[in-house]
């Protein structure tokens, strides 16, 4: 059953391990030691070689494993125009450990007229023969890290107001990033699963939110994003439960949030965390609309332990009770560096989930999938 446009049956979030290289580099650009210019020439040399492993153990989808990035998600919120990267009280709180204590914060306009991300991309497309993959977080994520405390209420007194302004950012950035060749892009949203869990629930109205209307606007955010998008960029969304330092954020399973996310976003797949209890049944497979692909999240990225092929098969075999097999792929349940620390995990033991994941999926697909 080959499948010849993304998601590919073997996939992948996207982010990798950074390499110690990189790692010294990006310690010596901070102390001063070596010049922005420097870093980026660290940044490509490490770059091309992550994408040689990618494409040795048969990915399809190739990305730069966001090497140029410390977050997966403030770096490109932080460039949007209008937002700015700052200092604040305290860092997100994950089992046991948190982040370092900055946010995105909106200060101006919304706007995305050349998103340096951009070029980004066309380093990874030039440089493989396979397809370049582009990850970005969902317009969602500016909002729910510090709720309206993180918007300047001069330029956008009320929410009614931010809503469209950010996804027409958004729609400029996914034009800017189509004009620059990119035909496989996903959106990286975990307030969708944090909406499934009562302790981000409870958090949300707290600081005076209202979470079923956030849901709702932001699904309408992803909508205005993706307006007028053509139709030759395939578009997924990846939706897990926080991912740093192998610990997470929230807990509970996808149903609440299923037929919001499956039928009223214009998405063309989605990447979903079912690597443990903690992430519910498969059940919520069922609201799959007939068009639409799931990426089964069935392999963690956050210890090293490799799954047993008979394991992932069962589960991909339970997931076709509420979706068609046609409709699924595999892999990692996110990415394995989510932030620059990474997960607790070894280079080696990375690519051999990889591999696994291509292994496990050419024997259920067949290989030329």
């Amino acid at each position: 059953m080959p499948i010849m446009q993304p998601p590919f049956r073997a996939d992948h979030v996207g982010s990798i391990l950074r390499t110690a290289p990189l790692k010294k580099a990006r310690e010596q650009k901070a102390k001063g030691e070596i010049t922005a210019a420097q870093l980026t020439a660290v940044e490509d040399a490490e770059i091309l070689k992550i994408i040689a492993k990618q494409e040795e153990v048969g990915l399809k989808a190739i990305t730069d494993g966001e090497f140029r990035r410390s977050w997966w998600h403030y770096d490109f919120l932080s460039m949007l125009d209008g937002v700015e990267l700052r200092e604040v009280q305290s860092g997100i709180k994950f089992t046991g450990v948190t982040t370092k204590a900055e946010a995105p914060y909106v200060s101006g306009k919304l706007g995305s007229k050349h998103h340096p991300h951009i070029e980004h991309f066309k380093f990874v497309k030039a440089n493989t023969k396979q397809t370049a993959k582009m990850s970005i977080p969902s317009p969602s994520m500016l909002h729910y890290r510090g709720g309206s405390s993180m918007i300047n209420k001069d330029v956008y007194p009320k929410l009614d107001d931010l809503w469209p302004a950010l996804g027409k950012a958004y729609q400029e950035a996914i034009k800017g990033f189509y004009d620059a060749g990119c035909r496989y892009l996903q959106i990286d949203d975990c307030a969708m699963a944090y909406f499934c869990d009562p302790a981000q629930v409870q958090m949300l109205r707290d600081r005076g939110d209202n979470p079923e209307e956030l849901e709702k606007a932001y699904a309408y955010m992803l909508n205005v994003a993706l307006e007028n998008r053509p139709r030759d960029m395939r578009i997924t969304m990846h939706v897990c439960r926080g991912n740093f330092r192998s610990t997470f954020v929230a807990a509970g399973g996808y149903e609440h949030i299923a037929d919001l996310m499956f039928n009223k976003i214009d998405l063309d797949g989605y990447f979903l965390e079912w690597d443990n209890e903690r992430s519910g049944d498969l059940s919520p497979l069922r609201h799959l609309p007939k068009d639409k692909m799931v990426v089964l999240g069935l392999v963690t990225s956050k210890t090293g332990e490799l799954e047993t092929k008979d394991s992932i098969k069962r589960r991909i075999e339970e997931a076709t009770k509420y979706a068609d097999l046609n409709q699924l792929c595999l892999s990692p349940q996110c990415g394995f560096s989510s932030t620059e620390e990474g997960n607790t995990l070894s280079e080696q033991q990375q690519w051999d989930k990889l591999r696994f994941v291509v292994e496990v999926a050419e024997e259920v697909w067949g290989k030329s999938a």
